[in-house]
Order: structure tokens, then C-alpha cells, then sequence
């Protein structure tokens, strides 16, 4: 069974048909068989506006790739009229015509026009311009032409420019153009080809447009009523230019653009020669054209329409086409979204389609005729309840009979069928429901007291809650997912009519001080009235109440802090209803429907969120009943995750909520706003949110750089290197311990920078087994920030010992270590400490015993090392200059005869080993961790120069160093 991605059709309610995509990949007839058994057929293309349509359609879907649509071929033509069309041969400062016409002063207009622009111009064209006396910039629509670019339209009012919009290709096709224009606000719109492309306000609103001016086509007034200026002036054809001293509304327009003619209703100025004084060198061609558009693009790509034609009109043609869908030849039609041109190909490739549908106009009983109400209209029960519902639009007047209805529409959806139901009975099912009396506790039947309310209405709650857990199973809920009418219908159209008949239920009970619970397969509802004077939190804990309780979902629950209700009861709340439902399925549905998202505004991109669903949905409403309204509280919620991270994967969990004002004719309105997370584990995530609504959590998945061997290969190498390290450092604290070494800081700082990589690398190799007890793991994680911490900060007192003894020449020994102790172990000790009292919690890292890069814990480690390496590589630098100059002068007295050659080999050679000597001690090796994301094989070097490396050889070498430092600084060492 195909799949439909059903959208509207247009941005205009008033439109008779909408588009739905098919993306099986099938043969042309299989496709249009499909679409003739959906009660469609494949969509058909005729004009400009209807491609634009069915452009924008394919591409909210991003839909790249050409899809069949239905073939047409010539019949005959249509009956015939005439028009008259300025042609503008070229750029020229005379060029012109002007409107016979005394305007008046309008405080708002509109002007439509068909044109064309010549291809081989470029630059600032004028369309028109309007001038009074004491302003020549009154009213000027004006284009920017630019080579492999849309052409950019701008109005300009008063003097003020407006925004260049990009419309339509600079490819000389025919197209329609309105602007419009009111006083009021300064309000603006710009359409091409009947659809909106920029509107605005402010665009000048202190003055009217002034009465008494000149109308002038294709040039701009430099002065009142000319010279006028050749770069700026139109080059192209124009006609059917009209204008109303109103604004016309998009209806108006969009109608326009179907029927190609001028509304009736009132043109300030109608077209007609009669109307115009032509300049003479502009010529005016008078030709026969239909009552409909304008320059269908397909004619001067069909050969035989193009005999049928004058050649010397084209692409001015302007004869519309009765159609058929009779295939020729073996080829079928094809629409390429990517560049909004149509095609063929043999009809038996295999490409996806779009049928065309009729909206659902309502049968006699005012429902739509669909299979599903058509099964619903033959229960034999529903049927006077249709009737009677189509006769008494006042549901509130007869409960009762909506009662019956949600019974008969359970026992239709449990029935089941193929293709049961679409997303246009879903989408009238939901309306249909928030329909359901506002208030109907004060408006029952005549002789029903408040308690026979109360039961009908939790009769219709229950009969509902069923209805909807119903379509919200997984495999159901596929069948009519999708967009139509401009409308996205999803599993959070439900879910909405769910919050709204759930507060009308809530209003109604609570007189009686009564709850109301329910537990479905996919959804759990629990409703409980309180009194504020009651203190203590208030704890929804799903597992307590559904049916269905797994073990992920035992942890979910949401909780009203007790300072919120204390909150609410100083504010005069007495008594309130907690509303919370859970829906415990919704992921399955969402994931299953998951595609590439649609690309959105810029209004909708800073306040959607994109993500994995991976938990369930719960939500809270705090209810004031004797008010009927809703009262903001903040919440804490915790939800489970039942989805698995992979190993090469990495997830940020984000705290979110449905915003219903972004769901209109978008598939995802996720928003953070308001939430925040509070704690991040392995398999749950709890979340804090300013406001009650419907909350759950997305994960963000990032794939690794590297694929699971290649981990498995740097895990094992590091452990190799790590114990190969250890092993080395043990052995040189041991000589230090044994050997009868000297007292001094360097051999102090030594000592110290050695018991840190040691205590560092045990707790690494040990790590590993702590990964699975969430405090070892911590404990492990503090441990390692610790010793890592105080390692690096011993390279720096490395480094500062270095800088007084080669830098500063500070022989002296005697002042300086108690601060060296402060910086290498009290500065980490400070350190881990911070950062584990501003965790709170979140101190490690899910998956490894590490700091937690999610949430920036990282940085309490990252920050400082990036700080050391710094002052680290300047002392290094400082170094190296200072061993070059020493080398320098050694060779110059110890081997006078040596050539410059030698002499700089020396040199170089000095500098290469103080850089190789100085680089692990002072810890610069850690530089290639920033080079780790962007090669695996630096990942390879990081860590063997990391784990690998001699501390023993390292203490060596760092000595020769000092002993060919110390002659020259006149102390022995």
C-alpha cells in the first residue's frame, strides 16, 4: 500500500483542490491508477500560478528529484479576443507612456500589470513611476536586473524605498505583477503571478498619495514629468496595466491570476490604447489573445504548438489550450521541482508522483464524504445523531446526542478497515470535538441536574479518550498522517482537542469535587481536584495509574513543586483540578513518520527544535474551575528513554514542549523555551519548565568521527601505553627514592610532577570497571581531573622553574617552593572542588568515567590546561632563543676554523633538542589532542607521544640542558 504526504495546495482557503505525494517509485499508469483510486487523479500543470503551487509543495517536502504529473495534449484553441502591449526595443531616455488619467489623492492603491523583461538587459529598469508636482518619487515600482539571478522587485513611496524582493527568472517569460500600498500603517504587498512575495509596513505613512500627478510607464521622473534617464529606464513588453484605489486582498488577486482578466469591481484606471499617450518611438502592438494568461512557457518548447503560432510573437504568445490526457508515443509527463520546468520520460520508469484532490465538501448531513463517515452514516444507531447534530448546531443543547455520537464513531474505528481513515477525518474529528460545549455545567438540558452533566460529559471524555488512543496506534496512526488544507495533521492535532476536551470535563466535574481516570493503551489521563490549603507537592506518577507499566516508564513522573501551589494560594486560588495525561506511544509514531524537515521561515527557525523523540509525552494543567481558565505554574518532570545509544554515537538530551503556534503547516514545533535540563543519566533525563503544557525530551545524536574498530583500536592502545607509562614512572620514582640525588626544587618538582602521573594513570586503568557504578564513576572521574589537574599544573611550575633559571638567571632555591606546592597541588585541589559544587550532579559523562562535555563540565579541566600550554609555549619560546644564542657563541669559541655552515648546524641542532627534551615535560605534547577531531591518525600520535614517553630520559635530558646553560649565566648548578 503507497503512502500519501498530503499538503494543501495553496496559501489560499478558498481553493478548491489540494496536492498529495506519492513516494513509491511506480510506473506513470500504476501512479495514476493509485491516484484514481484515492478519489484523485495525477496533478495537472496549466499555467504559471499552478506551478509555483505545485514548486513550493514538492519543496516542503524536500522533493528534488522529477515526479509524474499528467500529460496534456493540444485539442483545440479558445475563443479569441484582443489586447494591446507596449514593446520597449531597448533602453532608451524617451521611450515612454503616459496614463490619461486625473487621479485623485489616494490614501491607498493597487496596480497590476502583465510584463515581460528583456533578457539581454541588466541593471535598474523603472516599470513606473507617479509624481506630483512637489514630489517626483511618489509612487515608483522599480526592478534590479542581474545576470543567472531572479529578477528583484522594490516599491518605493514618498521618497522611501522599500526591500528588493527576488520574484521571478530574468529569462523574458510573461508573468503578472501587483503591488499595493494604504496610509494606514504604511502597509505594503508585493505579488507575482497571483502569490505573495513580500509584504511590510511602515513603508511611509504620513501623507496620502498626492492628487493631480503623472502616470508614467517605463521610465522614472528625474523631474515632474520628465527628462528622463536611460540606465534606469524598462526595457521589455508590458500590458494589461490596471489600478484600484484600494487594496486588493490576496483572494482578489490569487483570481485574478486563475482567470487572467481584471476584477470588476471598480479599476481607478482600465486599460486601453484609448487611454494612453504613446511616445513615438515607442511602439504599441495590438494582438488577439484568450480570456486567460499570457505566454504559457510549453508552447515554444512544443514543436507543433509552435506551428500552430506567429513565430515572430513568441515568447509573447498568449493562445491558452483545452486539454486531454491521451498518452503518445510511450512518453509521459515529468515536474522538476528543481528547476520548475516539466519534461517526460518513457512511462515505465519508476519515479514518485502527485495526485490532485477535490476537498471534501460535506455531505448532506454536513460531514465530510469520506469512506470513514460514510461507514459512520450507515451505523444504524449514528445515523439520527447525524441528523439530529446537522439540525442542532448548539451541541450544549444536547449532550446526549454527542454522547451517542463518540459511541458510534468507537464502534466504527474498532471495527477497523483498510485505509480507515484520512487526514481529513482526523483533522474534522478533532474540530469536531473542541466543539464540545464551553460551558456546559451552566448550560445543561431542561429537568438535567449538575450531576447528569457531569456523567454525560465523562461518558463523551471516555468514549473519546478510546477514539484517540485508537488512531494513535503506531499502524493506524500511518494511514493518515500528513498535511491538508494548509494544515499539518499529526499525532499533536489529537493530542490538542484531547487538552481542550479534557479542561471542558474538568470545569464540569470539579463542582462536584470529583476526579476522573483512564487508562488506554496509548494514553493516560488522570484528573484530580485539590484544595491549596492542603500543603505538599503534587506527584503524577504514570506507572500508578496505567495499565501498561514497563520498566523504563516506572521512573517517569512530573512534579508541581509545593512552593508553586504555596505560590498559587497566597495569590487567592483556593481550589484547583490537576489535568495530566501521558502518551506513552507517541515516539513509536513520530520516528516511524520521521523525514528530513521542511524548510522553515525565519520567524519559525529561532523557536523550533529539531531532535529525536525518544521518550514519552506528559503533560500538567493546573485548572481554576470557577474562573474556566488555566493557571501557569512551573514543573519538573523526569522521562525515560527506552532507546539505546550506540557506542559511536554521542546525545544531548533537550527539554521541550509542543508549541501550538508554530504547528500550522509545519511537522515539527518543538520549542525549549522556558525548559531547561537538570539532570542527564544513562537512561533518564529531568527537566525544569517555567509553564504547564505537554513536555517530553528529544536527543540530538552526532555521529563519531571514527568508526567501532578504530575505538576499539585507540581504547586498547592507551591502555597498552598507559600501563607502559606507569611501569616507566614507577621505576624512575624508585631511582629518585634509591639514587643519592642532590636536594633541589627541580628534583622537588620532579618527584611531585611524577607521583602526579602516576596516581593519574592508575586511575585511568582502572576506569574502565567503574563504568557501571554511577558514584565509582564519579569518584574515578574526580580522581582523574585531580591528578591530570595536578600534572599539568607541576609543568607549569616545570615551566616557571625554567623561565627563573634560563630567562631571569634566579640561582636561588630558598624562596620560591612553598608557592610551587600552592600552584601544583593546592590550584588542582581548588579546581575539582569548584567544579563539583557547580555540577550538581552532572559531574561525568554518560558512557565513560570522564568529565561531562554535555553540559560544560568539561571546561573546569579544559580552561586551565589550555592556560598552561599558553605560558608553556612562551616559555618554551623564550628558551629556544635563549639556547640558539648560547650555541651560537659556543661554536664561535670552541671551533674558530668552523664554517657558517657548521656553525649553524650547531645552532639548529641545539634548538631541536631543547624542543624535543622540553616538549613532554612541559606537557606541549597535549597540543595534538586539538588536531584528534580531524584525523584519526593524530589521534594515533596523541596518544603515543602521551602514553610512551621516558620520564627517566626526560630528566636527562632537561639536566644536559641546564649544564650547557650554567657556564654561560657564571653558576654551577
Amino acid at each position: 500500500m503507497s503512502a500519501f504526504t498530503l499538503e494543501s495546495r495553496t496559501l489560499f482557503t478558498y481553493d478548491e483542490s489540494y496536492y498529495g505525494y506519492v513516494p513509491d517509485r511506480l510506473p506513470w499508469h500504476s501512479a495514476a491508477r493509485l491516484c484514481n483510486q484515492r478519489s484523485g487523479a495525477l496533478a495537472s500543470v496549466s499555467n504559471p500560478l499552478e506551478k509555483q503551487e505545485l514548486t513550493s509543495f514538492l519543496k516542503s517536502l524536500n522533493i528534488s528529484q522529477p515526479v509524474w504529473i499528467a500529460r496534456k495534449v493540444v485539442t483545440h484553441l479558445k475563443s479569441l479576443a484582443e489586447t494591446q502591449i507596449l514593446e520597449f526595443a531597448g533602453r532608451s531616455d524617451r521611450k515612454n507612456a503616459r496614463l490619461l488619467h486625473v487621479f485623485p489623492s489616494m490614501g491607498s492603491l493597487t496596480v497590476c500589470a502583465r510584463l515581460r523583461f528583456d533578457p539581454s538587459c541588466f541593471g535598474l529598469s523603472t516599470v513606473f513611476s507617479y509624481s506630483i508636482q512637489s514630489h517626483v518619487n511618489e509612487f515608483q515600482l522599480r526592478a534590479s536586473l542581474n545576470q543567472s539571478r531572479p529578477v528583484q522587485l522594490a516599491l518605493l513611496v514618498h521618497g522611501t524605498h522599500g526591500p528588493y524582493y527576488e520574484t521571478f527568472s530574468h529569462d523574458g517569460s510573461w508573468h503578472s505583477v501587483c503591488v499595493s500600498w494604504s496610509q494606514n500603517g504604511g502597509r505594503w504587498a508585493l505579488f507575482t503571478d497571483g502569490a505573495p512575495v513580500g509584504r511590510g509596513d511602515g513603508l511611509n505613512d504620513a501623507n496620502a498619495i498626492g492628487p493631480g500627478g503623472l502616470f508614467i510607464i517605463g521610465q522614472e521622473q528625474r523631474t515632474f514629468g520628465g527628462p528622463f534617464k536611460r540606465d534606469e529606464s524598462f526595457s521589455g513588453s508590458i500590458t494589461q496595466l490596471n489600478i484600484w484605489e484600494r487594496v486588493l486582498n490576496d483572494s482578489e488577486i490569487h483570481t485574478m491570476e486563475k482567470q487572467c482578466s481584471p476584477i470588476s469591481s471598480g479599476p481607478v484606471f482600465k486599460w486601453s490604447d484609448e487611454a494612453l499617450e504613446i511616445e513615438s518611438s515607442l511602439s504599441l502592438r495590438k494582438m488577439t489573445r484568450d480570456s486567460r494568461c499570457l505566454g504559457d512557457s510549453r508552447v515554444s518548447a512544443n514543436p507543433f504548438l509552435r506551428s500552430l503560432l506567429d513565430e515572430s510573437l513568441l515568447p509573447y504568445q498568449n493562445i491558452s489550450f483545452e486539454v486531454v490526457q491521451t498518452p503518445q508515443a510511450g512518453w509521459c509527463e515529468t515536474f522538476d521541482p528543481g528547476s520548475g520546468s516539466l519534461g517526460s520520460d518513457t512511462c515505465d520508469s519508476s519515479r514518485g508522483a502527485v495526485c490532485q484532490f477535490e476537498k471534501d465538501e460535506p455531505d448532506a448531513f454536513g460531514f465530510p464524504k469520506t469512506t470513514f463517515f460514510n461507514r459512520l452514516s450507515k451505523d444504524p444507531l449514528a445515523k439520527p445523531v447525524m441528523e439530529e447534530i446537522s439540525v442542532n448546531a448548539s451541541w450544549d443543547r444536547d449532550l446526549p446526542s454527542v454522547e451517542h455520537l463518540t459511541e458510534a464513531l468507537l464502534r466504527v474505528v474498532e471495527a477497523g478497515g483498510p485505509d480507515l481513515l484520512t487526514s481529513g477525518d482526523v483533522l474534522y474529528l478533532s474540530q469536531m470535538m473542541e466543539l464540545v460545549p464551553a460551558s456546559p455545567a451552566t448550560t445543561g438540558s431542561t429537568g438535567s441536574t449538575r450531576a447528569d452533566v457531569a456523567e454525560v460529559m465523562v461518558s463523551i471524555a471516555t468514549n473519546y479518550l478510546k477514539l484517540a488512543s485508537l488512531i494513535l496506534e503506531p499502524n493506524m496512526a500511518a494511514q493518515w498522517m500528513g498535511l491538508t488544507e494548509d494544515v499539518s495533521v499529526g499525532p499533536f492535532t489529537v493530542v490538542e482537542s484531547i487538552d481542550k476536551l479534557t479542561e471542558t470535563l474538568a470545569d464540569v466535574i470539579s463542582a462536584e469535587g470529583r476526579g476522573f481516570t483512564l487508562s488506554t493503551n496509548n494514553i493516560d489521563v488522570h484528573m484530580e481536584w485539590r484544595r491549596l490549603s492542603q500543603r505538599g507537592s503534587r506527584v503524577f506518577k504514570p506507572s500508578a495509574f496505567g495499565s501498561r507499566s514497563s520498566s523504563s516508564s516506572l521512573q517517569d513522573e512530573l512534579l508541581i513543586p509545593e512552593a508553586e501551589l504555596h505560590r498559587l494560594h497566597t495569590l487567592g486560588y483556593e481550589e484547583v483540578m490537576f489535568i495530566h495525561t501521558y502518551y506513552s506511544r507517541l515516539n513509536e509514531i513520530l520516528t516511524g513518520a520521521e523525514q528530513d524537515p521542511p524548510p522553515k521561515t525565519q520567524k519559525d527557525v529561532k523557536s523550533s527544535i529539531s531532535g529525536h523523540l525518544a521518550t514519552a509525552v506528559i503533560s500538567a494543567t493546573v485548572r481554576d474551575p470557577s474562573k474556566d481558565k488555566t493557571i501557569p505554574v512551573a514543573v519538573k518532570y523526569t522521562l525515560s528513554s527506552s532507546h539505546v545509544v550506540e557506542y559511536s554515537q554521542r546525545v544531548t538530551p533537550v527539554c521541550v514542549f509542543w508549541n501550538y503556534s508554530l504547528m500550522r503547516g509545519h511537522a515539527n514545533s518543538w520549542s525549549n523555551e522556558g525548559c531547561r535540563v537538570t539532570y542527564t543519566g544513562s537512561d533518564v533525563t529531568s527537566c525544569l519548565c517555567n509553564h504547564t503544557t505537554n513536555f517530553a525530551v528529544l536527543m540530538n545524536y552526532l555521529e563519531s568521527t571514527w568508526s567501532p574498530e578504530e575505538e576499539a583500536i585507540l581504547t586498547k592502545l592507551t591502555f597498552i601505553g598507559s600501563g607502559a607509562s606507569l611501569c616507566a614512572l614507577v621505576v624512575t620514582l624508585m631511582l629518585f627514592t634509591v639514587l643519592d640525588i642532590p636536594k633541589s626544587d627541580r628534583t622537588s618538582i620532579h618527584k611531585n610532577l611524577f607521583i602526579a602521573l602516576t596516581c593519574a594513570q592508575v586511575a585511568l586503568l582502572c576506569s574502565g570497571s567503574a563504568i557501571h557504578n554511577k558514584v565509582a564513576c564519579t569518584l574515578v572521574a574526580a580522581l582523574l581531573h585531580l591528578f591530570f589537574m595536578a600534572a599539568f599544573s607541576w609543568m607549569l611550575v616545570e615551566g616557571l622553574l625554567l623561565w627563573s633559571k634560563v630567562v631571569t638567571v634566579n640561582l636561588s632555591e630558598d624562596r620560591h617552593m612553598k608557592y610551587y606546592y600552592l600552584i601544583g597541588w593546592g590550584l588542582p585541589v581548588l579546581i575539582v572542588t569548584i567544579t563539583l559544587a557547580s555540577a550538581s550532579g552532572r559531574y561525568s559523562a554518560d558512557g565513560h568515567c570522564w568529565l561531562s562535555v554535555q553540559n560544560g563540565v568539561i571546561w573546569g579541566f579544559a580552561g586551565p590546561v589550555i592556560f598552561i600550554i599558553m605560558v608553556n609555549i612562551m616559555v618554551l619560546t623564550r628558551v629556544v632563543v635563549i639556547t640558539i644564542s648560547t650555541a651560537k657563541r659556543r661554536s664561535i669559541m670552541l671551533a674558530m676554523g668552523a664554517s657558517p655552515m657548521e656553525q649553524a648546524y650547531e645552532q639548529i641542532r641545539a634548538a631541536v633538542k631543547a624542543v624535543l627534551v622540553l616538549l613532554p615535560i612541559l606537557g606541549l605534547t597535549w597540543l595534538c589532542g586539538v588536531l584528534v577531531p580531524f584525523s584519526i591518525a593524530m589521534a594515533y600520535i596523541f596518544i603515543l607521544l602521551n602514553s610512551l614517553q621516558r620520564p627517566k630520559q626526560a630528566v636527562m635530558n632537561k639536566q644536559r640542558i641546564w649544564s650547557e646553560r650554567q657556564p654561560a649565566v657564571s653558576g654551577q648548578h
